[in-house]
């Protein structure tokens, strides 16, 4: 596969010279022959914080429209792309992970009437093709091909829901991996595109209602600012099918708390619609009316200090999975007449186990357990007798188990760390799991283990770690070693496979996933062990990961890479800023870098009642300064290789977290090690990215780590000399 560069801008010498005159990106020489763009600093921009005064000099970089920005841009994609074009193996990666990648895969079916919808991806397609049939046996065909929409891949399609009757199914358009999209709507028996076309929607569900569907949207936008600027006032309409989208009726806004998101869902039966509230990615207030009605919602659950939301209304009452009372969750009946806490009724009692998640099908009952990190699943009835486990190939994670009442069978996925994923149909009436689709890999995982240890952080807290790598490695510290991690907004990481880290496995390395607190591995209390001003947690654990797999043999500093996307990225930002000698590489992912701003951007706002804001308090802006990575490193010292990865459609982390922290990085780091930025163009924060930007990126993220600990080859089992 040859690799592209990526280039942004086009413009003239001219247009260079006389827009930046004095400002032109110079390079400063660097060592190994790496030269850097002189960054503009404007040292005018200071903010006061509680009496403190804060510089902001990059703060032009957060207007990533601007000319100056775009130069800067394209400055720096020319010093990453001229680095990485001296890695010899860059290509051979590049080949490889493409002869990885190219096998069918193929999503669980779903079941819309008599037709079976479903992923599949032959191989190398950009975009999965959406396909359907007639009956199980019936001819496959297609029912929407993303990459027929544009050139380069990247729109992205999914499929969202389907009206009561099953006559027609709504999906959800994409364009360069944007949180913006556009609902469409097709006729499943003629595959007819509809004129429905619904825009301005971002975080949106598509609940059917009778003749039309609600959804959730925000007010019209500026162009020229919609991928940076903050998102306020989120609203719930109804859309009719037929009508354009001028015609849509207001359901639900709250223009007094414009920060707020709202989503809404209705009962399998419609009996009831039900009103989502939250302030943020914490916590949120459910309410609830009559589907048929256009009273005012009236409160099930009020907000906004737990999670809960309503599996299934049943006998009258309502199926709630809440946290309240429950750490670990447990499964609630709610009456709507009777909807005091005191009289709420268990139906599927709190244990020491966290209860992931509960689903409906075929008139059972799905509950998913996390324990230790791993899924186990329960089917039962609805008052949660006849219990019986569903017999999973391994430890490993597993999703689906979700269908309608009047369903006989059931679609699930099954992964591991070495057990690619797996498509299982099961039979709800014998409860036998059979296998589906199985993908065939140029690749042997028998050949590599999986194994969960435990190692003590900071404070004394047993943390859990996955390790994966070639059975029989030797623990002699020489192992390339990948550390990965998350830790916040109690998103819980499990095993899964990846196609990428066979690059690393297949040559000798070792990877690394640790279950960080602030995660949700282990209920709410973990989470919240990690949030706010026990932050730091989340860095004590990961950075005693690290020395866990030095001192027992794995690897060692010069060896050792840590990586993390979004929330994970501000955790690799923060650990190389606290312990930049403990580390060889580091590759931060679309971070949220500038902990004292990141709410003045698109949904940032959402996010401050997990990190707190640094205009809620003199103690709290304290804090988030403390470890912020772009305000924690200093001056003259020498960090980790690293290539910072960020894209300009990204409107979930904007792209100025990364440029400003890119920018910092290279000014206050000293030593041989590159750091670099690399901008990828017509992409987002990571969903939608098609393949063949996927290759490309890996190959230049494999290439640049072990390039850096020192491998001259690979597949070869060739090193420099130490």
């Amino acid at each position: 596969m040859k690799i592209k560069k990526h280039t942004y801008f086009s413009l003239s010498a001219l247009l260079i010279v006389g827009l930046l005159s004095c400002e032109t990106p110079e390079k400063k020489e660097m060592k190994k022959g790496l030269t850097y763009p002189d960054t503009r600093r404007d040292a005018t921009v200071v903010d006061d914080y509680f009496g403190t005064q804060v510089p902001d000099p990059y703060r032009w970089l957060e207007n990533d429209t601007s000319e100056e920005t775009g130069l800067w841009v394209k400055a720096q994609n020319e010093v990453t792309n001229g680095y990485l074009a001296q890695i010899p193996y860059r290509e051979k990666i590049a080949n490889r992970y493409e002869e990885l990648m190219n096998y069918p895969k193929l999503s669980s079916p779903r079941k819309v009437g008599d037709y079976y919808f479903f992923y599949k991806n032959d191989g190398l397609q950009n975009q999965a093709v959406i396909y359907y049939k007639k009956g199980m046996d019936g001819e496959q065909q297609v029912f929407i091909d993303p990459n027929k929409l544009s050139k380069d891949g990247t729109i992205a399609i999914g499929i969202s829901g389907a009206s009561d009757d099953d006559k027609y199914i709504s999906y959800i358009k994409s364009e360069a991996g944007s949180d913006w999209s556009e609902i469409h709507v097709r006729e499943v028996a003629t595959n007819k595109e509809m004129t429905d076309v619904i825009q301005w929607v971002k975080f949106s569900g598509v609940n059917w209602f009778n003749d039309g569907f609600f959804y959730s949207r925000y007010p019209i936008s500026d162009e020229a600012t919609k991928y940076s600027a903050a998102n306020e006032n989120h609203q719930i309409y109804y859309h009719k099918i037929g009508e354009p989208q001028k015609n849509d009726k207001l359901i639900y806004a709250d223009p007094e708390n414009p920060k707020m998101y709202h989503y809404m869902s209705n009962t399998e039966d419609d009996e009831y619609s039900i009103l989502y509230k939250q302030n943020g990615t914490e916590g949120s207030e459910l309410r609830f009316r009559k589907a048929d009605s256009e009273a005012d919602f009236k409160t099930l659950i009020p907000g906004y200090e737990n999670k809960s939301g309503v599996v299934d209304f049943i006998d009258g009452k309502f199926l709630v999975r809440t946290n309240v009372d429950a750490p670990n969750y447990r499964l609630v009946a709610i009456d709507p007449n009777n909807v005091a806490k005191e009289n709420w009724t268990d139906i599927i009692a709190e244990s020491d186990n966290l209860l992931e998640s509960v689903s409906t099908g075929g008139g059972k009952m799905y509950a998913t357990y996390l324990m230790s990190a791993t899924n186990r699943i329960f089917e039962m009835d609805y008052d949660a007798n006849n219990k019986r486990e569903i017999e999973l190939p391994a430890p490993g994670s597993a999703g689906g188990f979700y269908g309608k009442r009047e369903a006989t069978e059931l679609f699930y996925s099954f992964t591991s760390f070495t057990y690619p994923s797996t498509i299982f149909r099961y039979d709800i009436a014998t409860g036998k799991s059979e296998v589906f689709y199985q993908p065939e890999l140029a690749f042997d995982p028998s050949a590599y283990e999986a194994k969960q240890v435990f190692f003590k952080s900071k404070d004394g807290t047993d943390v859990p770690m996955f390790i994966v790598h070639k059975k029989g490695l030797k623990l002699d510290g020489t192992n390339p070693t990948l550390i990965y991690g998350y830790g916040g907004f109690n998103i819980s990481l499990s095993p899964s496979f990846s196609t990428s880290n066979i690059v690393l496995l297949e040559n000798g390395g070792v990877y690394a996933m640790v279950n960080l607190r602030g995660g949700g591995e282990f209920g709410e209390d973990w989470h919240k062990a990690g949030m706010k001003m026990k932050k730091q947690n989340v860095f004590d654990d990961f950075i005693a990961g690290a020395e866990f797999l030095i001192k027992e043999g794995y690897t060692s500093k010069e060896k050792l890479a840590l990586e993390g996307g979004s929330n994970g990225g501000l955790l690799v930002g923060a650990c190389m800023a606290q312990r930049p000698d403990l580390y060889a590489v580091a590759l931060p992912h679309v971070g949220v870098m500038d902990m004292l701003r990141y709410h003045k951007f698109t949904v940032g706002y959402g996010w401050t009642p997990e990190y707190g804001s640094s205009e809620d308090s003199k103690e709290m802006f304290e804090y988030l300064k403390g470890y912020s990575p772009l305000h924690t490193l200093k001056e003259g010292t020498e960090y980790p290789a690293t290539m910072v990865f960020t894209a300009d459609h990204d409107d979930r982390v904007v792209p100025a977290h990364s440029f400003k922290f890119a920018a910092e990085l290279q000014s206050k780091h000293t030593g041989a090690n590159p750091v670099v930025i690399r901008i990828e163009e017509k992409a987002g924060h990571g969903a939608g990215k098609p393949t063949a930007k996927v290759i490309e990126e890996q190959a230049d993220r494999w290439a640049f780590m072990f390039w850096n600990m020192g491998y001259k080859d690979l597949y070869a089992n060739e090193k420099t000399a130490e």
